[in-house]
């Protein structure tokens, strides 16, 4: 027995030694916090280092005369919480109709939105077109990181990260410490991993979800305005729109770049503002977030072929569709993170929680289809 348990013990010695050797000779140190954490969570904010995204005058939500006079119907609060959700509230002709947290979670708790965060690194992009930053989104992306102006990937344009369909060979893995999506979450180098990628199928052809893509476009916003994307957040997004508390954007090391993809971490009241920026075609109180043709393109399918061939009907600029309801459309996170916004209803809805459902429904977790019939009734 003795010697069952010393080759057993040996063994495990022999591979975190070759593991380790592996990690550092091959420069993905980023491995020992990828086993160490093992999957994503929505208070991994606290894991990373952080750029604040301040906020300004602060514009409260109002509460509507029938703020939660009806509650949530037992079945949608059912799935809710058997999916560990934290927060649900939903945003009716401009003030607060509905809201409930749980798990101690409250107004003003900070969770990570995950790729909810490629909706307002999307924004932020159309604040850049605005300005007068980016000029054009034809514009190749050569114009702004120097690693796309050869080769392939000089045919590269910002509307086709826009759309993700840059034909690169991004490795959309989630669950492989190998691939480069993981090493873009756990690494400290988010630059050299975005812009490490090479061109294999023809921009603009083929419509495949990459975080690679929307990392990419936050290094243009950076390169564009000679900001932070946390600072131009806070200038063109939290301050406009008035958010009560500050947000935090993880970064690949500190004074590094924030993971455009992912990792915006905000609370549900502050998260519903994104929607009601987009529910008022992007404008805030009358002013201009973004330009209202890419607005309008933003929430409007790409329709580019996907990997079934057949042209995509619920992406946009950033921004998911619902193909049974096309005007309704979100931003989404792995984890279940959504801001919903149902125009026919005036109405954002807005859902942060720790899973989601593992039944596809209208090509997106069952919840998401649930939450909707149930704005659609508000």
């Amino acid at each position: 027995m003795k010697k069952f348990i010393r080759a057993i013990v040996a063994i495990i010695v022999v591979i975190i030694v070759s593991f380790s050797a592996y990690a550092f000779i091959s420069g993905r140190t980023y491995l020992f916090e990828a086993v160490w954490y093992n999957f994503a969570d929505i208070d991994d904010y606290q894991k990373f280092s952080n750029n604040t995204v301040v906020t300004g005058e602060p514009q409260p939500w109002a509460l509507s005369i029938d703020y939660n006079k009806n509650p949530l119907p037992v079945e949608l609060k059912k799935m809710l919480e058997d999916l560990e959700t934290i927060a649900v509230l939903a945003i009716k002709n401009d003030s607060i109709l509905y809201e409930y947290y749980w798990d101690g979670y409250s107004d003003s708790s900070l969770s990570g939105s995950f790729s909810m965060a490629k909706s307002i690194t999307g924004l932020l992009v159309g604040a850049a077109v605005k300005e007068g930053k980016i000029q054009s989104l034809e514009e190749p992306v050569g114009n702004y990181l120097p690693e796309f102006r050869t080769g392939e990937k000089a045919k590269v344009r910002i509307i086709d990260l826009l759309t993700m369909s840059s034909g690169s060979n991004w490795d959309e893995s989630y669950a492989n410490p190998f691939s480069v999506t993981t090493e873009l979450y756990y690494g400290h180098n988010a630059y050299k991993v975005a812009t490490g990628v090479s061109i294999i199928h023809s921009p603009g052809t083929l419509h495949v979800y990459k975080s690679g893509d929307t990392q990419l476009l936050g290094l243009i916003v950076e390169k564009a305005t000679g900001k932070s994307l946390s600072a131009y957040a806070s200038e063109k997004l939290w301050q406009t729109m008035g958010a009560e508390h500050a947000a935090l954007w993880s970064t690949d090391q500190i004074g590094g770049s924030e993971k455009a993809y992912c990792c915006f971490n905000s609370n549900a009241r502050d998260f519903a503002r994104l929607g009601k920026l987009m529910l008022d075609s992007g404008r805030w109180k009358g002013y201009d977030v973004i330009p209202i043709d890419y607005y309008k393109q933003s929430i409007k399918p790409c329709m580019i072929p996907d990997e079934t061939g057949k042209p995509c009907k619920y992406y946009g600029y950033q921004w998911w569709i619902t193909p049974s309801h096309p005007d309704i459309f979100y931003a989404r996170g792995i984890l279940g993170q959504y801001v919903i916004v149902i125009p026919s209803k005036k109405t954002v809805i807005v859902r942060l929680g720790k899973k989601r459902s593992g039944e596809r429904k209208d090509n997106a977790p069952a919840e998401v289809d649930a939450l909707i019939q149930w704005g659609l009734r508000l």
